[in-house]
């Protein structure tokens, strides 16, 4: 008898394209994976309407939703309006009570109104005004996996980050997250599979890891 085919639909992080998602190999025979990808959000669209319009891309019930960072958050406000068989975050966070106390502090003063987003239509100016002057390696990695530089998706999407109310956690969902994780600090992370030296971008360097774990996580009870 032929066992059920398992959809896996993938939601990068913020900006990103699926590209970060090139090195994860799931059996075909079990799984057959699709890729989310932002889109422009419309004027003061909330997070929740923007879930929505994405959820509409999704074409397969009892799915498994799985986001990286702020992708992590978006499927998130997915999974409240689709039936989903299991909900995976990633290099992400689980409530706003995750969020670090930079986030937090951004939030209350609004500073996140500050950042100079029309400098990402150039990115090389943008990576080295938000990195300084050290960045090759850094900026080979954004034109590479970057794939939304339009000012006003970043200015929507830093808000909605920043502003995420989430107040409790999504009952069984799996949260992957790295020790190293420099953007969402471990220590503010509860009830999480760690990943030893995992950073932020472990989707794309312990692509391995995530290779051999994914179908038993995706398969446990």
């Amino acid at each position: 008898m032929n066992q059920e085919i398992i959809h896996v639909y993938l939601m990068p992080g913020m900006a990103a394209s699926p590209k970060i998602f090139e090195y994860i190999k799931l059996p075909e025979e079990r799984f057959a994976v699709h890729y989310l990808e932002w889109i422009i959000p419309t004027d003061n669209e909330s997070l929740e309407a923007y879930a929505v319009r994405i959820s509409s891309n999704i074409k397969y019930s009892n799915c498994v939703l799985i986001g990286v960072s702020f992708g992590g958050v978006l499927v998130q406000e997915i999974s409240k309006h689709i039936k989903y068989r299991k909900l995976i975050i990633i290099s992400s966070v689980k409530t706003m009570h995750e969020l670090p106390k930079r986030m937090l502090l951004a939030k209350v003063t609004k500073a996140y109104k500050l950042l100079p987003t029309k400098l990402a239509t150039n990115i090389d100016a943008f990576a080295k005004y938000a990195f300084g002057s050290n960045v090759k390696k850094r900026l080979e990695l954004y034109k590479r996996y970057l794939s939304v530089s339009d000012s006003k998706y970043l200015d929507w999407a830093i808000e909605q980050m920043v502003n995420w109310n989430q107040e409790t956690i999504i009952p069984n969902i799996i949260h992957v997250h790295g020790e190293n994780d420099a953007v969402f600090p471990i220590k503010n992370i509860e009830n999480c599979i760690t990943i030893k030296n995992g950073t932020h971008i472990m989707i794309i360097n312990k692509y391995k890891w995530f290779n051999e774990q994914l179908p038993d996580i995706i398969l446990s009870d």
